[in-house]
């Protein structure tokens, strides 16, 4: 007779259908047991447990951004300087309207390699684009012009101002919730993380504070 509802585990049997004695072992002396819905009654002599649930897989983490535990965190300097000062915040955050989001591409660039898609006028004397013909690309004009005073403004609100050492930075001193600071490419190290040092003092922000520094932990 083949025991269908039976799993044999480490030498023991295990009826995953009957869960109404969870928590509870039963000893059989003489190998049979009642039978309890259609269960089979003759049993091997032993211990008999009921099943346990099911094994749920584990967790997988799906999301293209790795999760917190698998960045790595940032400087200690930067963590203090991050704690100690409060959030800035821009004396006001207008909303940014982008009348056109799809850059401008050059006439043909679609159909010839040697052309890039850098716009570049057409200046032909019978080009179709420079004559504005139905169903042709658009050229750029002064109406895809951005608000005034929304021009070259970041999504946090500020402006940046590109430094390169500490006496570069004291200029936003007295404008420090309109415009932010970036760090130029060709500062060490070493300056960097004085300037960034010195904008936690003047409560600048800096829209770079962590590129090229490592963390340094003392263990």
């Amino acid at each position: 007779m083949e025991n269908k509802h039976l799993h044999r585990v480490s030498c023991s049997w295990v009826c995953p259908t009957h869960t109404h004695t969870e928590g509870v072992s039963l000893r059989s002396t003489s190998g049979v047991l009642p039978a309890v819905d259609g269960a089979p009654t003759s049993l091997p002599p032993g211990r008999y447990f009921p099943a346990a649930p099911p094994r749920q897989r584990p967790f997988l983490f799906r999301s293209p951004h790795p999760p917190p535990s698998l960045i790595a965190p940032a400087p200690r300097w930067s963590r203090a300087l991050s704690g100690s000062m409060p959030a800035l915040r821009p004396l006001t955050r207008p909303k940014i309207v982008k009348k056109r989001r799809k850059k401008f591409i050059r006439h043909q660039s679609d159909r010839y390699v040697k052309i890039a898609r850098n716009w570049r006028k057409p200046r032909g004397i019978d080009n179709r684009v420079r004559r504005r013909f139905k169903g042709q690309i658009l050229m750029p004009n002064i109406g895809y012009g951005s608000n005034k005073k929304t021009k070259h403004m970041l999504p946090s609100g500020f402006k940046k101002f590109l430094v390169h050492n500490v006496k570069e930075l004291e200029v936003l001193m007295m404008s420090n919730k309109t415009y932010c600071a970036e760090i130029a490419h060709n500062v060490s190290s070493k300056n960097r993380k004085t300037i960034v040092e010195r904008a936690a003092q003047l409560a600048i922000k800096v829209t770079n504070p962590n590129a090229r520094l490592r963390s340094e932990e003392n263990e």
